[in-house]
């Protein structure tokens, strides 16, 4: 079975297909591409070479692949990235090649999930079934080993080595090594700062409504009652509120612990 590629997009003369591979529209499949069987790339796909890419893999949307790398030292040389089978690239996903001066290659194994808006910089060397949550970051030259997860918003700073079955924490900014079976979280997460009051102004709550959630929230959150005292007293504050009522639900449906 040959490649299927949509007539808007446009495949170089020395790009190599894989049987199966399915060209999605308005994409651009570079010159030293090869692509092995039955890759996916969605609509507005761009891949540069030298790029290989093997079987199985999924692009979603608008991934940005084999590009230049992101260095100032870079001048032209040629340099590669090479990519195994069975990943998923979620949309906007960026993965540049590397750098003369960093080994050359950029290299990515099985199994991954990169979500939307990750990046995997030069001369990054990416085990196997690692998962990539939005918007997580690698810099230049860093080594991810295998099964390794990292949260929304993280990001590695360049020449880390992260060890196999680490977890990097939602936010989390790593600056050094991260040994095998790790877990690293922010030090500091957002904690409550009062309510939006001009938000609710500007949607039309009355001076009324506005009151009686700022009284839920000094019991919540300022008189150091226990969680399950402040929520006595709001149910006090609740049977004139439905605002308020509301807050309480919210509270009571939760799987995760309240902030506070």
């Amino acid at each position: 079975m040959s490649a299927t590629i949509h007539p808007t997009a446009f495949v170089e003369p020395g790009a190599r297909l894989g049987d199966g591979v399915v060209v999605g529209p308005f994409c651009y499949i570079g010159d030293q591409v090869e692509v092995g069987d039955g890759t996916v790339f969605g609509p507005h796909c761009v891949v540069h070479g030298p790029t290989r890419i093997g079987r199985g893999n999924r692009f979603y949307a608008q991934c940005a692949i084999g590009g230049d790398p992101q260095d100032k030292k870079f001048a032209g040389e040629r340099t590669e990235l090479e990519i195994g089978d069975d990943n998923v690239f979620r949309e906007f996903v960026t993965v540049n090649r590397g750098t003369g001066n960093g080994g050359g290659l950029t290299r990515i194994g099985n199994g991954n999930w990169f979500l939307a808006y990750t990046h995997v910089a030069h001369d990054c060397q990416v085990g196997n079934q690692c998962v990539f949550s939005n918007n997580s970051t690698l810099a230049g030259h860093v080594t991810v080993e295998d099964q390794v997860i990292m949260s929304g918003f993280s990001g590695i700073h360049q020449f880390c080595r992260i060890g196999a079955h680490a977890f990097i924490g939602m936010g989390a900014l790593v600056n050094g090594d991260v040994p095998p079976f790790l877990m690293v979280a922010q030090d500091g997460y957002g904690r409550p700062r009062g309510i939006n009051s001009e938000g609710l102004k500007r949607r039309g709550f009355d001076a009324e409504r506005i009151g009686a959630i700022k009284r839920a929230y000094r019991t919540l959150y300022v008189s150091g009652a226990s969680l399950e005292e402040a929520r006595a007293k709001l149910e006090d504050i609740a049977a004139d509120s439905p605002d308020v009522r509301a807050l309480l639900d919210f509270i009571g449906n939760g799987e995760r612990p309240l902030l506070r």
